[in-house]
C-alpha cells in the first residue's frame, strides 16, 4: 500500500495535477481506492484539491523511503 501511495504522490508531483478518474485509469484502481490513498496524502499535508476531484501536490517537503 505504501508503494502505491508513493507512486500516486510521485505521479501528481510530476504531472502537476490529476483528477481522481485520471489516477484511477493510470493505476488501474477503483475511484474509491484512489480516494482512500489521496485521503492519506491529504491528511499528511502532501496533496490538496485545487478543484473538486482534481488533486495537486503541496509545497510540503517529503523524504521518500527507498524501495528495493
Amino acid at each position: 500500500m505504501i508503494n502505491r501511495i508513493k507512486d500516486i504522490y510521485l505521479y501528481l508531483n510530476d504531472q502537476g495535477s490529476a483528477t481522481t478518474k485520471e489516477l484511477s485509469e493510470q493505476f488501474g484502481l477503483s475511484d474509491r481506492t484512489i480516494q482512500r490513498d489521496i485521503n492519506v496524502l491529504q491528511y499528511n499535508g502532501l496533496v490538496e484539491s485545487c478543484r473538486k476531484g482534481e488533486w495537486t501536490t503541496t509545497d510540503k517537503k517529503v523524504k521518500l523511503p527507498k524501495v528495493d
